[in-house]
C-alpha cells in the first residue's frame, strides 16, 4: 500500500498523454490554442508504460488516461493496450470530449476499460459552438450514445460557468431521467491557460445545489464512495445520478489519494502544486527502477496537506494559469 506524508493512501493515478486538443473551450485555453509540446517533449508510450507499471507495483491501483485529449494523440490504443494487461492494476478509465471517440468504443470494450468520462457543458449545440468554439456537438452526443450502447459507466462532467452554461444545469439534470448517467456539475477553476488572474467563483458549490434543489425538492443526498471528489444525489423516478465536484472550494482534499503525471512528464502531487519532479527526464538521464522507485516515494512523501497549501507552496506566485490541457485534470 502507498501512503503519503499524511497518512493518506494514494492508489489512484491520473495519466495525460498530449496537451493538444480539437477543442478550444474557453474556461481551458486560449481561442488560438497554447504552444504545443514537441514530440521529443512528451513522454513516449514505452516511458509512461514503465512509469505506470513501476507506480502500480508501488501501489497504484486505478489509471485514468486525460489529456488534452487523448484521442488526438497518434496510436493511443496502443497505450491503452499495454496498460490494460498490467498485473495488479483494478481499474483503467478514461476521460474524452467525444469528439473522435465513437469509433473506438468496442475496442476500448474489449480492452476492459468500462468507465468514461465525457466532457460535456451544454445540451445546447448553440451554447457548445459558444463555449468550446468548434461545431463538434453532433460528434460528442455520437460517443454518449455510443458508451451507452456499450454499456459503460458514463459520467457527463460539466463546469458551471456564470453567464455561459447556467441554463444547462437542469436541462443536464434532467438527462438523468431516461439515462442511466452520472452528471456531475464542476465548479469553475483558474486553468485557463491565458495568463489573465481568475476573478473568482460566482456558482460555488452549495449555489449549483440549491439551483438544482429548487427545481427537484425531492432530490436525495447519496452516500459518497471512498475518495469522492463529488457530493452525489439522486432524484426519485431518474435511472441516473448527479454530482457536484467542489474543484475551486477543495473540500474533498482532505481524503485525496490522487497522483497526476503531465504529458512532459511531471509528476504533480496536487492539482494546484507546480510539479515536484519530471520523471521523463530521470527516466531519460538512465535511472533504474529502484532508483526510480525511490525518488518516488519520496515526493510522494512531501505532498501539500491540501490544495490551498499546495497553491501557497508554488515557485510562481502570481496565481494558477496554466491550462488544464497541459495538466491532466
Amino acid at each position: 500500500m502507498l501512503t503519503d506524508n499524511h497518512g493518506r493512501r494514494v492508489n489512484y493515478l491520473r495519466l495525460a498523454v498530449t496537451d493538444r486538443c480539437n477543442l478550444r473551450c474557453f474556461y481551458c485555453m486560449p481561442e488560438d490554442g497554447l504552444h504545443w509540446l514537441s514530440r521529443a517533449e512528451l513522454m513516449s508510450y514505452e516511458e509512461m508504460l514503465r512509469g505506470c507499471a513501476l507506480l502500480v507495483k508501488m501501489g497504484i491501483e486505478k489509471i485514468r488516461i486525460t489529456g488534452g485529449e487523448p484521442f488526438v494523440r497518434k496510436d493511443i490504443m496502443k497505450l491503452l493496450t499495454g496498460l490494460s494487461k498490467l498485473k495488479g492494476l483494478k481499474e483503467l478509465s478514461m476521460t474524452t470530449n467525444g469528439v473522435l471517440t465513437a469509433p473506438y468504443v468496442a475496442e476500448m470494450k474489449a480492452l476492459g476499460i468500462n468507465s468514461v468520462n465525457l466532457s460535456l457543458d451544454t445540451l445546447d449545440a448553440d451554447r457548445f459552438f459558444t463555449i468550446t468554439r468548434r461545431d463538434e456537438f453532433k460528434n460528442v452526443m455520437a460517443t454518449l450514445d455510443e458508451l451507452l450502447k456499450h454499456n459503460f459507466t458514463v459520467k457527463i462532467n460539466a463546469v458551471v460557468m456564470d453567464g455561459k452554461n447556467t441554463k444547462d444545469i437542469l436541462p443536464l439534470v434532467q438527462l438523468t431521467k431516461d439515462l442511466p448517467v452520472s452528471v456531475r456539475f464542476i465548479e469553475e477553476m483558474p486553468f485557463n491557460g491565458d495568463g489573465h488572474i481568475y476573478q473568482g467563483l460566482q456558482w460555488d458549490y452549495i449555489r449549483i445545489l440549491d439551483e438544482i434543489t429548487a427545481h427537484f425538492p425531492a432530490i436525495q443526498k447519496l452516500e459518497d464512495p471512498a475518495y469522492s471528489t463529488s457530493y452525489n444525489y439522486h432524484i426519485p423516478g431518474h435511472k441516473g445520478n448527479v454530482g457536484i465536484i467542489a474543484a475551486y472550494s477543495r473540500t474533498f482534499c482532505g481524503s485525496c489519494n490522487r497522483i497526476r503525471i503531465t504529458p512532459q512528464g511531471t509528476l504533480k502531487n496536487c492539482l494546484y502544486d507546480d510539479g515536484v519532479l519530471n520523471i521523463k527526464d530521470l527516466m531519460r538521464s538512465g535511472i533504474n527502477d529502484e532508483q526510480l522507485e525511490q525518488t518516488l516515494l519520496h515526493a510522494i512523501n512531501q505532498r501539500a496537506k491540501d490544495g490551498r497549501e499546495a497553491e501557497q507552496l508554488r515557485v510562481e506566485k502570481t496565481g494558477v494559469h496554466e491550462s488544464m490541457a497541459t495538466i491532466g485534470g
